[in-house]
């Protein structure tokens, strides 16, 4: 149980969400470790509204993600559809059959070397046959495994990555795979390709009667359960059934929240006619279904076009990535996630997913979009309010949605959320007797500062804000895409000194004319944290990217 939280149950429907979902499961997984001894408080997030506790057969206790996740035949590659967290090898079924018995076995995948070394750091299968694992946050589970000899995590490279399946480092427990075996992930026939497809699925009884129980599963067992958070592939058949699991949701737990990621990956070229109609035809009726079953719908994809005429991928000046990867793609996409949904998942005085909703929706708008910049234009030895008027009028941030420019749509409301700023950067460090370069110098507070900036910059627009220290971790095996002009902490180590670390504005806007803009304010900063940093040669790797300010908008 999750005792007080406010659980949300959280769907992955297709491969390129199982992608972004093992990169955000990555992530929530980093921010869980803390020093056994460690005396702070309590981190301002809350783990608990995204995952449960459970025991194994043998009694130990664990911890895993609240999820439930569909993908096709073919795609787990060497990992179980049951998990390997519950397993026991002392429980043999019984064969009553005397007779000859002939046994078929198929053969394995072999399993990434990344994984095999993750599994040596992060736990180990004891002579009794009980996996050993890393402790359960804030002091529940068994003390966490240490050893000096324990090595470095390994970075995957980009060809290991076959699917989401080999970077994974989460154990799911038993519930969480559903596979649907009557399409296949690889290969040219059997495809799920057709959104028509996607919906037949969930009309079947033997799906819909494995996702109801799986979902009756895990909601049973909240004590305040918010909502549903979905990450649902748009350019496949998957879009029919997330389709198909919104109005499902919708039906069976009126007045939860539902959140709805729909997920692209990047550009696309125009080789194959029929797959491009199917992609376009897709993405279409999947926002639609999706927005008319679900309290908020954004689409998210580093291409440029969500339409047939294909554009350029998004460009962030420090980021060095691979658009036609999804081990890439999907990594930025998750970073972003992982502070757009900040304010349903904090600790104290959270704001639920309906409430987020309600004042985000404008006439009924509920499809919305999303953008970032890189970077946050923060420098050494600089204040928030410094930094913000550097900034002036400009709101500049590149589209996240695949929607276009969204420059001239007004935003109607926006939710704020700004992470991993040190508190002491929040107020002016000016002297006191000193002239106020601005109004925002003479804010006493953080809080104050950043609301009072969005009130200069907007006054019309309905906002939210929220102001976090924590910082947004990226450990292996995020991939490595800083650029070398950012340094381990995230500064510029040549040109202009214009940057400390990343920014992603996110922008969400609701317009009565085309399903776009809105605008989560995303300014991510990455933070040392060299106790967690995976080797690669001459390279280093930023331990975490904090400072966000993440503004969530919509348009009238």
């Amino acid at each position: 149980m999750a005792g007080g939280a406010r659980e949300v149950l959280t769907l992955q429907l297709g491969h390129f969400a199982g992608f972004v979902g093992a990169h955000w499961w990555n992530q929530q997984d980093a921010a869980l470790y803390r020093p056994t001894d460690a005396k702070e408080p309590p981190g301002e997030l809350c783990p608990d509204v995204l995952y449960r506790t459970g025991r194994t057969l043998h009694g130990q206790e664990t911890y895993t993600p609240r999820l439930i996740l569909m993908d096709l035949k073919g795609s787990l590659s060497s990992l179980k559809q049951e998990g390997g967290l519950y397993r026991d090898k002392h429980l043999d079924a019984a064969i009553a059959w005397q007779g000859k018995l002939t046994t078929h076995k198929e053969e394995l995948y072999p399993k990434n070397p990344y994984l095999q070394d993750f599994l040596s750091a992060e736990g180990v299968l004891n002579s009794d046959g009980i996996w050993r694992v890393k402790s359960i946050p804030n002091g529940k589970g068994p003390p966490l495994l240490t050893t000096a000899t324990t090595p470095k995590p390994l970075i995957p490279t980009e060809g290991s990555i076959r699917v989401w399946s080999d970077f994974l480092r989460v154990h799911l427990h038993p519930r969480s795979i559903c596979m649907i075996q009557k399409y296949n992930h690889d290969g040219e026939a059997g495809r799920l390709e057709a959104f028509g497809q996607g919906e037949s699925i969930l009309k079947e009884p033997r799906y819909l009667e494995e996702l109801e129980d799986r979902l009756h599963f895990y909601v049973e067992e909240c004590d305040y359960l918010q909502g549903f958070q979905i990450l649902c592939d748009l350019h496949n058949g998957f879009s029919g059934v997330g389709a198909k699991a919104t109005e499902l949701l919708k039906d069976e737990y009126s007045g939860r929240g539902i959140i709805t990621w729909g997920l692209l990956p990047g550009p696309y070229s125009l080789r194959e006619p029929q797959k491009d109609i199917y992609r376009l035809l897709n993405t279409a009726f999947g926002l639609v279904h999706l927005s008319a079953h679900s309290s908020l719908v954004c689409p998210l994809s580093l291409g440029g076009s969500l339409g047939l005429r294909p554009e350029p991928p998004v460009h962030f000046p420090h980021l060095r990535y691979d658009a036609t990867l999804p081990f890439h793609c999907s990594a930025i996409l998750a970073t972003a996630l992982d502070t757009v949904t900040v304010p349903y998942r904090l600790r104290s005085s959270p704001v639920s997913m309906v409430h987020l909703a309600d004042m985000l929706n404008f006439s009924g708008k509920k499809v919305v979009t999303a953008g970032a910049t890189i970077p946050f234009p923060l420098v050494p030895n600089q204040s928030l309010p410094d930094t913000l008027v550097q900034l002036g009028g400009a709101t500049p941030w590149t589209p996240l949605s695949a929607c276009g420019d969204p420059s001239g749509i007004r935003c109607f409301a926006q939710s704020v959320v700004l992470r991993g700023l040190d508190k002491a950067c929040h107020t002016s460090q000016l002297t006191p007797g000193t002239p106020l370069p601005s109004p925002l110098h003479a804010c006493t507070t953080g809080e104050e500062v950043l609301a009072q900036y969005l009130q200069q910059q907007q006054p019309s627009v309905r906002s939210s804000s929220h102001l976090l220290l924590t910082p947004c971790k990226v450990v292996p095996p995020y991939p490595y895409l800083f650029s070398s002009s950012l340094s381990q902490q995230g500064l510029l180590l040549d040109g202009p000194p214009t940057g400390a670390g990343i920014l992603l504005f996110l922008s969400l806007r609701s317009s009565g004319e085309h399903p776009s803009a809105w605008g989560p304010l995303l300014l991510f900063i990455l933070e040392q944290n060299p106790g967690r940093l995976g080797q690669r040669a001459h390279q280093t790797q930023p331990a975490a990217l904090g400072q966000l300010l993440g503004c969530w908008s919509g348009t009238g």
